[in-house]
């Protein structure tokens, strides 16, 4: 058992840090207040490779896995540009389109996302569905050669950033008669595909959207796979890539905060000409964050471990557990960096106060702490299911 990262791991490591440092969480904050995109900073992590380490070099991608993505997610967020396209684009799309999609497939898109010139989204979640995706109601019908969408999405991430939105939908099994779940590459400029955006409460550079679909045709060749039996699949091989880099990047953001507020504490004196951070009661929370983000940090590298080595169902509980401490971890050291910086904290100039809409949506997105406690009672404790 090694915790220690490879050599390349580590040149990774350090050189994402140094990119992420260049541009800082100032650039991040003005993209968002000004309805941006950190287009810069995405197009640079593409050319220089980090967008696509997980990609197979093949496509031109580095060939590494979802260890190497997580090392990107963090840095980035530890810089204050948590990226959460990194998320959707690289995590989710490639990982499902190189397990499981057409070679055609691969080869039209994943060189694009790995150089960081094409982008595409993730629609699974409905407004009537919420947690439970057996309740999709977006169905895809056979039309001729092709396949007719019909259906509402809801908090889709950077639809305005991306050519093509990977969408689960129902079909029809003619051998059962039964709804199975099929994923289709629809380019966000198909007829039929409109979207409203959402307002919310998050300093964010990326959107969220409603998405509509009304009789959106789209040719048999958008069907991801060779078949229908790559839907089920191909849906779960998303899932785990996503909780541990949506995990890595809370980690990330929770270093950032509590180097925001230690850099403070040491240098701020009131009482004494001592530094407010010498009080335990400013110390201790901070020192206390430090040690649940930490404790995040080792189980996100033990799921990116295991997925990378092909263990699944292990990836797949380590990887919610992770999500689960990243995301009160993270959580946790912004609220404290805000409140050891007392007023400091709110003001945008300290940049902590704007991530706290962010860190407080990791605890709900993608998958809610409350399901994950669902998840880790029923496989882990062998508890029946509760819901």
């Amino acid at each position: 058992m090694t915790f220690d990262l490879t050599p390349e791991q580590d040149q990774l490591r350090d050189a994402v840090r140094a990119l992420g440092r260049r541009y800082g969480h100032s650039y991040f904050v003005a993209k968002a207040k000004s309805g941006e995109h950190t287009t810069e900073l995405w197009a640079e992590a593409g050319q220089l490779g980090y967008l696509g380490v997980n990609i197979p070099t093949e496509y031109g991608g580095g060939g590494g896995g979802i260890t190497e993505l997580a090392i990107v997610c963090e840095e980035l967020a530890a810089a204050g540009c948590p990226l959460l396209l990194l998320v959707v684009s690289p995590a989710i799309a490639a990982t499902v389109l190189s397990r499981h999609g057409t070679e055609e497939q691969r080869k039209k898109h994943l060189p694009g996302l790995a150089d960081g010139s094409q982008k595409i989204v993730f629609a699974i979640t409905e407004p009537e569905a919420g947690s439970n995706f057996h309740r999709l109601g977006t169905v895809a019908r056979r039309d001729g050669d092709g396949w007719l969408l019909n259906g509402r999405k809801c908090y889709i991430s950077g639809v305005d950033e991306a050519g093509h939105v990977l969408v689960v939908a129902r079909t029809e099994d003619s051998s059962s008669g039964k709804l199975k779940p099929a994923l289709f590459l629809v380019p966000t400029d198909a007829a039929g595909l409109t979207r409203s955006r959402l307002d919310m409460e998050i300093v964010s550079p990326e959107n969220q959207f409603l998405l509509y679909l009304d009789d959106v045709r789209v040719p048999a060749d958008a069907l991801l796979g060779e078949s229908l039996d790559a839907g089920l699949p191909a849906l779960f091989a998303g899932l785990n890539p996503e909780r541990i880099t949506v995990a890595a990047m809370g980690a990330g953001t929770g270093r950032y905060a509590i180097e925001r507020a230690s850099d403070y504490t040491a240098t701020r004196k009131v009482w004494g000409g001592r530094s407010i951070g010498s009080h335990q009661g400013v110390s201790h929370p901070l020192a206390h964050a430090a040690v649940q983000v930490e404790l995040a940090r080792l189980m996100i590298q033990k799921a990116a471990t295991l997925y990378d080595a092909g263990r699944d169902l292990e990836a797949g509980v380590a990887g919610n557990m992770a999500k689960y401490a990243a995301g009160e971890a993270a959580a946790l050291a912004v609220d404290t960096a805000v409140q050891v910086l007392g007023g400091a904290g709110m003001t945008t100039e300290y940049g902590v106060a704007t991530l706290l809409g962010a860190v407080r949506a990791g605890r709900i997105a993608p998958v809610s702490r409350e399901m994950i406690l669902n998840f880790v009672a029923q496989h882990v404790l062998g508890q029946d299911k509760s819901y």
